[in-house]
């Protein structure tokens, strides 16, 4: 389900290519552009401890069937966002509908 005036947002899929010397994963960035993406505030902290940090949340209902898992990343109003959790879905056993994909999203600054 899309929106006529959601946002378009960037999904970038992270799938692990191969590991470095070190034995850590090493991920390629497969970005995709979703159009009609409803996008809300969630959340905004700042912590003052030494330095300021802030910490943004927003919320993003990504269309039905979209791939998204915890480490892949969205970009919304062009910044990046990392995916807070895991995505939920939801499927009305009245009507069938099935919205999207709701994803919470974090930005760390500072």
């Amino acid at each position: 389900m899309t929106f006529a005036f959601g946002e378009a947002v960037t999904l970038h899929g992270r799938t692990v290519t191969g590991q470095d010397s070190d034995g850590n994963d090493v991920y390629s960035d497969a970005p995709t552009t979703l159009t009609g993406v409803p996008v809300w505030p969630r959340s905004s902290t700042e912590l003052v401890q030494g330095q300021d940090t802030l910490i943004v949340g927003l919320s993003a209902l990504l269309p039905a069937g979209t791939d998204v898992s915890s480490v892949d990343r969205v970009t919304v109003y062009g910044k990046d966002y990392d995916i807070d959790g895991e995505p939920g879905t939801f499927r009305s056993p009245f009507t069938n509908l099935d919205p999207g994909v709701l994803v919470n999203l974090t930005r760390a600054t500072g």
